[in-house]
């Protein structure tokens, strides 16, 4: 999974050895006697020389980025005067044709064992070792990366941080439409705005309202954006991806982080990729390769909200248990990107909801973001302990456009993208202890949204440079990671979840109790009441009986505001290889008909905003649960609601999932 190191002007080459041995094995001095190679003589598919996106290494050689969803993955080689990976013999090989990223990489078997970032051939599964295996390139990932190599040149110290992600691109997981509190990337990288932060849209007004079915009534506003702005959160990722790598961080997308390595002492020691070209019925295609294992010093999980390694570890080692933490709550967000008519668009507005389309007993709220370019972001997020099984999300947020104050917006404009994600709502109660034998948890994998301001990226983003200063400590220090919990709660995301603590759990009593309650929290006791009220019952558990409650009657889509799903999930661009096994597992075969079909109406098939879970009936007439797997969005809200805990969200192949625009 290497990427291709190379210079950006070859000299033609008459001939060529495929094999080249290293001269020398002394690390980060090696040289190669290489011959200079064009790409017409070593690459079978002319890969371009002006391919976009060139990115440099910390050793001084470029790569590129060949993104695409359906690209040639390409063995291409420019001529190099040092070598990568020290003490090796270079086997190059054309990996073939692939269908996720499209980043071309070279499999390199090592002959010197225990060499930083080289292969082991002795295993069936090829080895790179580093100093820190990052897993996600989200906010709170890229930030721990750039911290540490920071902290690298501010100590003249050489520690080798390695990304992966796994999504195709830095960013295509990621919808566009964010409020974006600069506090932490003021501290990260104080210069952004004289290097070119795609952050240049201030909020310009902030309003608050509460909705009934035709009207709209303005509250005081309790965000407070002064200072704020209105972002492409995508685009930030992008960037954010691209100063990591001018740093030497060695960034992999398109490659999904599927397992936890461990030692003889139940340590982490890393983790591994999934195998890619497994067929659904195990059987290896023609475009097979062996997933690869990241081996680190120190291991740091920010996969995002309910990350499926970061909840085993939670698990594993008992980790809410150790603080007394309670369990997570969770929402779920469905967002849609519009570019509306310039003369409704209005950079920088901002606006929230509460009230309808949801009932009083169903928290949640929405969002409505002026981004540049005439582009609107627009969501509703619903929390997942709701009661009524019959409710449905995606049908929810279809009702709320053709709101009067809403629908005047949309109407003539266009949908350009459309995605769903879940949200961490548990605050500070639910935090876990975010340290395990060998890293450490940072970002929404923890659960730092602070969920009144419907913020996390800039929390997300200081943890992981609390994390990477505490690893930094440990690697050249010889330091202790449990300094990441001291530092958190030292830290003002400490202070500023612990005073929003009572927001979420103030409506577990009812709408109107709930306004009652986090306003005085708000206006009167400022975060400081005397009491921490507690979440109630986990989601899954929340969900009442079908007999409770009457189905609700939707309105069909209009095609011009609201739209069915089978539209909406062609605008994510979600792809996946059809022809793998299902990343979408049931622990119970029988569960979803002889439970969840009988006792709650099939809920599944109505929290999921892909219309993954289906029921259809059999050659009997019976109703069978049928998995599109391939419509996942990745939003985790089955993992999370499902009433049995039945369902199980493991990582599909690399690549695979929403492709989201960098716009």
């Amino acid at each position: 999974m290497l990427r291709l190191l190379c210079k950006s002007k070859p000299t033609p080459l008459s001939s060529y050895s495929p094999h080249y041995t290293c001269a020398t094995t002394q690390h980060s001095s090696t040289h190669l006697s290489v011959p200079q190679i064009t790409p017409n003589s070593f690459t079978p598919y002319r890969f371009p020389l002006n391919s976009p996106n060139p990115l440099k290494t910390s050793t001084g050689f470029r790569f590129f980025h060949q993104y695409g969803r359906k690209s040639q993955f390409y063995a291409y080689e420019n001529p190099v005067n040092r070598v990568f990976l020290p003490g090796c013999s270079l086997n190059w090989r054309n990996v073939g044709n692939w269908k996720g990223n499209g980043v071309g990489f070279m499999r390199v078997r090592s002959l010197v064992g225990g060499v930083t970032r080289g292969f082991c051939s002795e295993s069936d599964r090829e080895v790179m070792s580093y100093d820190v295996v990052i897993v996600g390139a989200g906010p709170a990932g890229l930030s721990a990366a750039i911290r540490l190599k920071q902290l690298c040149r501010e100590k003249d110290v050489d520690l080798s941080v390695c990304v992966v992600e796994k999504g195709a691109e830095v960013g295509t997981h990621i919808l566009s439409g964010n409020v974006f509190e600069p506090r932490a990337l003021d501290e990260l990288l104080p210069q952004w705005k004289q290097e070119g932060a795609p952050i240049d849209v201030p909020v310009s007004s902030d309003k608050f309202w509460f909705l009934t079915k035709d009207r709209a009534i303005s509250f005081p506003s309790p965000f407070d954006n002064k200072g704020n702005y209105v972002i492409s959160l995508s685009q930030l990722v992008r960037w954010l991806g691209e100063k990591a790598e001018e740093l030497g961080v060695e960034v992999y997308p398109g490659f999904a982080a599927s397992e936890i390595l461990y030692d003889a002492d139940d340590k982490v020691i890393g983790i591994a990729t999934n195998d890619m070209g497994i067929a659904k019925d195990g059987s290896r295609r023609d475009n097979f390769q062996g997933g690869v294992e990241l081996k680190g010093r120190l291991t740091l999980l920010g996969e995002g909200c309910r990350g499926s390694l970061s909840e085993k570890m939670i698990e594993r080692y008992n980790l809410r248990e150790k603080v007394q933490g309670q369990h997570q709550t969770y929402a779920l967000g469905i967002k849609e990107v519009w570019e509306v008519d310039a003369s409704k668009h209005e950079p920088g507005f901002v606006l929230h909801t509460l009230g309808w389309p949801l009932d009083n007993k169903t928290y949640g709220g929405s969002f409505l973001y002026h981004m540049k370019d005439r582009q609107v972001s627009i969501g509703l997020v619903v929390a997942l302990n709701y009661h009524n099984p019959f409710l449905n999300p995606y049908e929810e947020f279809q009702k709320l456009k053709h709101h009067p104050a809403i629908n005047r917006l949309l109407e003539g404009g266009t949908v350009l993208q459309y995605g769903a994600r879940t949200l961490n709502e548990g605050g500070f109660q639910s935090i876990p202890y975010p340290v395990f034998p060998g890293g450490a948890i940072i970002g929404c994998s923890a659960g730092f949204l602070n969920v009144p301001k419907i913020k996390g990226t800039h929390t997300a983003m200081k943890s992981g440079m609390l994390a990477a200063e505490a690893a930094f400590d440990v690697l050249h220090e010889g330091l202790n990671m449990d300094a990441y919990w001291n530092n958190l709660k030292n830290s003002w995301i400490w202070e500023e979840l612990y005073r929003a603590r009572n927001y979420r759990p103030a409506f577990e009593y009812g709408l109107f109790p709930g306004l009652a309650l986090s306003g005085l929290e708000r206006y009167i006791f400022k975060g400081r009441f005397p009491v921490t009220l507690k979440h109630g019952k986990p989601d899954h558990e929340a969900t009442d009986e079908a007999h409770l409650h009457s189905p609700i009657q939707y309105p069909k889509p209009d095609g011009i505001v609201s739209f069915d799903v089978p539209t909406s999930l062609y605008r994510s661009n979600t792809n996946h290889e059809h022809d793998q096994p299902p990343h979408l597992r049931l622990r119970d075969q029988s569960i979803p008909e002889h439970v969840n079909l009988l006792k709650y109406g099939g809920p599944e098939s109505r929290y999921c905003p892909a219309r993954v879970y289906e029921y259809v009936a059999d050659d009997n007439s019976q109703l069978k649960l049928h998995i599109n797997a391939q419509n996942c969005l990745h939003c985790k809200a089955c993992d999370i609601k499902d009433p049995k805990q039945n369902i199980e969200w493991t990582v599909p192949e690399g690549g695979g999932g929403p492709g989201y625009s960098i716009m």
